[in-house]
């Protein structure tokens, strides 16, 4: 498994803490940018390049940040195979259930929500729920 990262100005910051986090868990990693702190530059640009990897390959993964994540997660859901959910704050449950429920396997951070040590508990949780195989959410994501 490899992991996309991919992020505009806005989660940059983020972006570089995370890497420098699943690095030292010697998690393989795909940087797609910014890789610079850039304020014109378009997240669009970044996150189709995460998308398209986590596309590409069905073992892989995919962390992207925005202001708000939101944003970044329509544009990874336009690929096939990719399942993005977002979280910016509030309940982590929602992490384990993006993954249990709907085998996501891309997270979208709303940096502007969220903390940067906040967004590393989150990834480590994100990366380490396994899907639960269960039938009725692998009936359900027949039907996507």
């Amino acid at each position: 498994m490899k992991v996309h990262l991919a992020t505009d100005h806005a989660g940059y910051m983020h972006k570089e803490a995370i890497k420098e986090f699943l690095e030292s868990k010697e998690v393989v990693i795909v940087d797609h940018g910014a890789f610079m702190l850039a304020p014109d530059d378009d997240y669009p640009d970044f996150i189709k390049l995460a998308a398209e990897g986590v596309s590409r390959d069905e073992d892989d993964m995919a962390i992207i940040f925005g202001y708000s994540g939101e944003g970044e997660a329509m544009v990874a859901n336009r690929y096939p195979t990719v399942r993005a959910g977002v979280y910016n704050g509030g309940n982590e449950e929602v992490i384990k259930l993006l993954r249990e429920h709907n085998n996501a396997n891309v997270l979208s951070i709303g940096a502007h929500f969220v903390a940067i040590d906040q967004a590393i508990q989150i990834v480590n949780l994100f990366l380490s729920t396994p899907f639960s195989e269960d039938g009725r959410h692998i009936r359900r994501l027949k039907k996507f």
